[in-house]
């Protein structure tokens, strides 16, 4: 990753003009060059270039806008999507900053986008469910680095520095690429040519640290890159899709930027980037056909899709990943025994159905292995990769001082899993992340022979907390809160105030996948382009009573604790106070139970792309039970079945939808019929 000439270098961010018939782009280093002024028509929506200014841009509002997001069509009206304020990243040796994006203004495009009609409900929701993703998601951008590429991707000889930013970059991790499409079709479809406007946003997660080992400085960083493909938060996205896309699937890339000996200078400020190696390893989620289904209890109902297009799906993933990275090691975390047993067994089934030779399967039971929180034992694990042919010296290795050669490249990676590749795929990367630092520092000259990086205390604190901010990022982004066992990470040791932590987020996790999460599904969907305007929106289509019966129990169960607290207060009732006390004890029980019983209709489920196919599932495959299902009338499992196991006949009356827009979990998205 690395600044390289251009033809068509981005403009470094804009003067906005707002007036009631145009928003007016003024690129603030316009003077170094041939003005570009960029005219988005409030009237009719063209968006057209000017070379100045247009008379009467400036009599209106005007603001500092540092890029462009795009432009986004909601229930009524097209919004216009702008980066107001930015936090600077500067990498000794990288080549330009790198930028966090911390401020945004959604602004509307037509000119008769009047109060009244944003607060027309559905748009007034689809604008929160924007601003809420805008805010809560680590977006990063540069102008002169290509952040959606790997290292090795920038070295390679297919790779076109030439070519404008947005062609450069990956476009699994270009996150902002719905929005973009208008600037994009136009730029390609030879109307203006709007590529020096089409800023590429990552998802995801950079830190770098200077760090100094043994007298010589260098720039120590790790980048995450989380696809736009199948993105969505925990439960309600799962599995694979039949274009081979995985949920939370990210591409972790460790680097060091650094000089050799002769022309190395102690300081952040000296670091030229003679320099350049990198690591890159993946985690997604299993690539088979499954869902966890909410349902309010702790563990949700954990179903297996025998879907037809199951092993091909699951052939194309594989296809694509070694197309992109080589050999792949994969590395399946899931427990062998008990509730993830069938989602180990269906990944294993997958493997050995597709028989591919550039794939090679290993199982590890972390928790049996690991147990008592030993997580040094994982080395047991890479030995066993190891004879199975992973290598320790495959990374990439880049040495501007030979011409710009590449010494080597890395030709396999490690993709690693669990249920929610979440905390025990962040152990695992750690530790394989580790065990090639030391290789590529040794190589270098920074470690000495022998040595490891528990030799450098300082840099090894540095190391462990950047991994858990990294694995607090991932796991923020599709759970809801930060890793668990994260104080290991950063400290080596287990605490009390570690394990409270982990207590409680596993709590909020439960809170938030059973009551927040549809939301922010929604607001995932919105953003990538995976639901569209035409779909509609889903209201709430429960019986009165059945949207009531919380209430009920809220009430019943204060009067409870309130007349066991204070019997004094229900003296006037006119009837004792055991009576009250027993009488609403009776309602807050029978109210629970049909709540729990209905457990299916009180999660917040997303209401843009509602998985049904996932929720009322009946074809072959596995489950661990059908709860919280009465009074559901439109599928087999009305009556609250419990029954867990395998299925095999199919009812073709009764198949799954093979478009499955619905199921963020189970189904699949056709992007190319939704960006049209």
């Amino acid at each position: 990753m690395s600044s390289s000439s251009t033809q068509v270098p981005l403009w470094q961010g804009f003067r906005l003009y707002i007036t009631q018939d145009a928003y007016t782009f003024e690129p603030v280093d316009a003077a170094a060059s041939k003005p570009e002024i960029l005219v988005i028509d409030r009237a009719d929506g063209d968006v057209h270039l000017e070379g100045s200014v247009p008379q009467g841009a400036t009599s209106g509002k005007a603001m500092d806008v540092h890029g462009i997001i795009g432009l986004i069509k909601l229930h009524l009206h097209t919004f216009l999507v702008v980066i107001t304020s930015r936090k600077e990243i500067k990498v000794p040796g990288l080549g330009a900053p790198v930028f966090l994006a911390t401020d945004f203004r959604l602004l509307p495009v037509p000119k008769d986008a009047k109060p009244s009609l944003l607060s027309h409900p559905v748009e007034k929701m689809l604008l929160n469910l924007l601003k809420s993703h805008l805010f809560s998601a680590p977006l990063y951008f540069s102008y002169g680095v290509d952040l959606g590429s790997s290292f090795q991707r920038q070295g390679s000889s297919q790779y076109q520095t030439s070519a404008p930013l947005w062609k450069r970059t990956d476009e699994r991790f270009f996150w902002n690429r719905y929005l973009q499409n208008r600037f994009i079709d136009m730029t390609e479809s030879g109307g203006p040519d709007l590529s020096r406007f089409i800023l590429p946003i990552l998802f995801g997660f950079f830190e770098t640290k200077v760090a100094t080992i043994n007298s010589r400085s260098f720039v120590y960083g790790v980048i995450a890159r989380r696809s736009r493909h199948r993105a969505g938060t925990r439960y309600f996205s799962r599995g694979i899709d039949n274009k081979g896309n995985v949920s939370n699937f990210n591409e972790t890339e460790q680097f060091i930027i650094a000089d050799f000996p002769s022309g190395a200078v102690q300081g952040a400020e000296a670091i030229r980037g003679q320099i350049k190696m990198s690591y890159v390893q993946t985690r997604g989620s299993v690539p088979v056909y499954w869902a966890e289904v909410n349902n309010l209890r702790y563990k949700p109902d954990l179903l297996i899709m025998d879907r037809e297009e199951g092993a091909e799906s699951t052939a194309l993933h594989f296809q694509q990943q070694v197309q992109l990275y080589g050999e792949n090691h994969l590395v399946n975390l899931v427990n062998q025994k008990g509730y993830e047993k069938p989602v180990k067994d269906a990944y294993e089934r997958a493997v050995d159905q597709m028989n591919n030779p550039k794939v090679h399967y290993t199982y590890y039971d972390f928790h049996h292995e690991c147990k008592g929180m030993r997580f040094d034992r994982v080395m047991g694990l890479i030995q066993r990769l190891e004879e199975k042919g992973l290598k320790r010296d495959d990374y990439f290795f880049f040495d501007e001082t030979q011409s710009g050669k590449v010494l080597s490249t890395q030709g396999a990676v490690v993709r690693t899993n669990c249920m929610d590749c979440l905390d025990r795929t962040n152990v695992v990367q750690s530790t394989l992340a580790k065990w090639v630092l030391e290789r590529q520092l040794a190589a270098v000259g920074i470690l000495a022979k022998g040595e490891t990086l528990e030799n450098q205390p300082k840099f090894w604190f540095t190391f462990r907390n950047v991994w858990a901010d990294h694995a607090d990022v991932i796991s923020k982004a599709y759970s809801g809160t930060g890793a668990l066992k994260t104080d290991f990470t950063r400290t080596g040791k287990r605490s009390t105030e570690g394990a409270i932590q982990d207590g409680v987020n596993s709590m909020t996790r439960y809170f938030r996948n059973n009551f927040f999460d549809g939301p922010r599904q929604d607001a995932y969907d919105l953003f990538t382009g995976a639901w569209t305007p035409r779909k509609g929106v889903q209201g709430d289509k429960r019986a009165f009573f059945i949207r009531l019966l919380p209430y009920i129990w809220l009430l019943s169960a204060t009067i409870v604790f309130v007349g066991i607290l204070f019997p004094s207060l229900f003296s006037h009732w006119g009837t004792s106070h055991t009576t009250i006390v027993a009488t609403f004890t009776t309602i807050a029980a029978v109210s629970f139970y049909a709540i729990t019983q209905r457990g299916l209709q009180y999660v917040a489920w997303p209401s843009l792309n509602r998985p049904e196919d996932v929720m009322y599932y009946e074809g072959p495959g596995y489950s661990s039970g059908r709860h919280g299902r009465a009074g559901t009338s439109n599928n087999k499992y009305a009556k609250n079945s419990t029954a867990a196991g395998y299925t095999t006949a199919r009812d073709p009356n009764k198949a799954v939808s093979s478009r499955g827009v619905k199921g963020r979990r189970g189904g699949d998205y056709d992007e190319a019929e939704d960006e049209k």
